[in-house]
């Protein structure tokens, strides 16, 4: 099976420069009921989302990874307007997300049946090998998330089905954790299901600065995203220099082969857009999806990251895992 794009497969070598995550169109469940208010035409959302793709062009990338869960606007057929619009390949998610912030009552009431499990299963299976409502176009990646210090019961009922999907069909998992938390028990989990490990990416790794962490985590042969830049101090999120200086540690422990770099942008809220304070703009003001690649390479390069190491993170590595 080729690597699945919202307009069609692709070999791992078409791939080219990619950032692995990031968020066209993103916004918390319940948005869909705020639509008398909230409510834009489709062209609007296209616009807004081109000025984005736009700027990642400008800075060679080719594809994208949109990991937006099912219960937070995933919208196929938009994903590929916008792709054929921008000439980006778009790789979207099947998936719910983390439980709190989630849209967690309908497999809850199934789970409370008995039948959540299996349902979910069906779910992944569906739309990473016949596509999504309908569209035809299918999921590339499944998209998994957990909680701050645990993995409810909830979640682990999509862990445990997305490691058997992946087991079955070879497709790649990026996954949420909450505040530098819970990541060698993702891979734990993950793995001990059938998962396999380096088609697994455990994403927002750059939540925590222990590199203990880091290492217990990678200890189960997965690969792991710095893929937060430009969010700083908010959600526990840390500087972008203290990212840094983890990140490059892990450099210097040899695990080039095993490392992502992306913003996890939202360049588009399908709700009424957030009204933030100005200390809230402040420190979002980076947070965009340039920024990796206007300010956080010079000053991983002036700490001794080379140019065939940037070629790793950002194409050989990702043409590996859906290899």
């Amino acid at each position: 099976m080729g690597i699945q794009t919202v307009t069609g497969e692709l070999a791992p070598e078409q791939l080219g420069k990619t950032l692995m995550h990031e968020h066209f169109f993103f916004d918390y469940a319940g948005f869909q009921g705020d639509r008398t208010l909230a409510g834009r035409s489709i062209e609007t959302l296209l616009e807004e989302a081109s000025r984005a793709a736009a700027i990642m062009k400008k800075h060679g990338v080719k594809t994208v990874i949109d990991p937006t869960p099912s219960d937070c606007g995933r919208d196929a057929t938009i994903l590929k307007a916008l792709s054929e619009r921008t000439g980006i390949h778009i790789i979207c998610a099947s998936g719910y997300y983390y439980e709190e912030e989630g849209g967690p009552a309908y497999f809850k009431f199934r789970q409370a049946l008995g039948t959540a499990e299996q349902e979910i299963y069906d779910l992944l299976k569906t739309e990473v090998t016949e596509g999504i409502e309908g569209t035809g176009i299918k999921a590339g990646v499944i998209k998994l998330a957990s909680s701050k210090d645990r993995i409810t019961p909830y979640e682990r009922m999509f862990f445990v089905a997305a490691a058997q999907v992946q087991k079955e069909t070879g497709v790649p998992i990026v996954t949420h954790t909450q505040e530098g938390t819970m990541g060698p028990e993702q891979a734990k989990l993950l793995v001990e299901n059938g998962g396999i490990p380096e088609k697994i990416i455990i994403g927002h790794m750059c939540g925590n600065n222990d590199i203990d962490y880091q290492l217990r985590t990678l200890d189960y042969g997965v690969n792991v995203a710095f893929d937060r830049f430009g969010l700083q101090n908010l959600v526990g999120a840390p500087t972008d220099d203290r990212r840094i200086g983890t990140f490059m540690g892990l450099i210097a422990l040899g695990f080039e082969d095993r490392l992502f770099l992306s913003h996890d942008t939202v360049n588009v809220w399908l709700g009424r857009p957030p009204q933030m304070p100005p200390e809230m703009k402040e420190a979002l003001k980076n947070w965009q999806p340039g920024h990796l690649f206007e300010n956080i390479l010079p000053k991983m390069k002036q700490g001794g990251l080379t140019d065939e190491q940037i070629d790793k993170i950002f194409v050989r590595n990702i043409q590996r895992v859906f290899s």
